[in-house]
């Protein structure tokens, strides 16, 4: 009987920072660092996070379409609710252009 593989678990840190755990595997890794994603060493093996300072909004982009990536790939992934990107206000209705409706008639 075969386990289910980990999950990567994209998530925002005590400090703030957008990291990643669980099993990463070098296609997991081509993807998170196509989508911004850093990797450091560490003590214990890898750190694999977003940029420093880079902006809440854009650090819920990143998160989110690496984790649209993943999934796409087929990895189990969970995003945490805090990395949420926040959606563009959509308009009432559709910003229409402005056309005269006078009509010109010259005279040859």
């Amino acid at each position: 009987m075969s386990t289910a593989p980990e999950p990567i678990r994209i998530t925002r840190g005590r400090g703030g920072q957008v990291e990643v755990e669980g099993t990463v595997d070098s296609l997991a890794w081509q993807l998170l660092s196509r989508a911004g994603f850093l990797s450091e060493p560490t003590l214990n093996g890898r750190w694999i996070r977003l940029p420093f300072d880079m902006g809440e909004d854009w650090e819920n982009d990143r998160a989110a379409w690496a984790a649209q990536m993943l999934a796409t790939a087929r990895f189990t992934v969970q995003l945490g609710p805090e990395l949420t990107p926040v959606l563009p206000a959509r308009p009432s209705r559709p910003p229409c252009p402005l056309r005269s409706h006078r009509h010109e008639h010259q005279r040859r």
